[in-house]
């Protein structure tokens, strides 16, 4: 049912934009870089929260964290993480194929400015093995998302950069 709502979606606003499947597990950052061969950065990781009795949908690079002070700053609010459970049953989407098309029920989508250091990132599609390759733009203006800052990137965490070089 997922996969099939992300790719109604697209086949109903951007029928220029394939979904791609993959036989490898996209459901972790690392796994989706893997299967679709490209840094772990750009694979755009979603962050389904609670914050007092919204449910808002954030997307973020891969490697960047959430920032709680920043959350709680822009939407008034300590952010909770939602459960396996509700995460489901709100998106319509299993984890680890959450993404911001095809949304069982509307939530505002929110981009952080975290994406915007790539020219193409790659949002999971509905499932655990599919993703789509998007601009940042393009995707937050298809699902209507509002542009945050929201994340610690690795420069702003006192952490060294992850390192995104291949060993291959």
């Amino acid at each position: 049912m997922s996969l099939a709502s992300v790719r109604a979606f697209f086949a109903e606003k951007a029928p220029d934009i394939d979904v791609i499947e993959s036989t490898q597990s996209s459901a972790t950052v690392v796994l989706a870089a893997e299967a679709y061969g490209v840094e772990p950065a750009r694979i755009a990781k979603k962050l389904s929260l609670r914050i007092g009795d919204r449910v808002v949908l954030i997307v973020a690079a891969g490697t960047s964290r959430m920032d709680n002070k920043k959350v709680k700053a822009r939407f008034g609010g300590k952010p909770k993480m939602l459960g396996l459970d509700e995460v489901a049953d709100i998106t319509g989407h299993e984890v680890g194929g959450v993404c911001p098309f095809g949304l069982k029920t509307p939530l505002p989508i929110y981009c952080d400015l975290s994406l915007r250091a790539f020219d193409v990132v790659v949002p999971a599609a509905g499932s655990t093995h599919s993703a789509v390759k998007i601009t940042p733009d393009r995707m937050a203006e298809l699902t209507s998302a509002e542009w945050v800052d929201v994340c610690q990137h690795p420069s702003e965490s006192g952490l060294p950069p992850a390192d995104h070089s291949s060993s291959s």
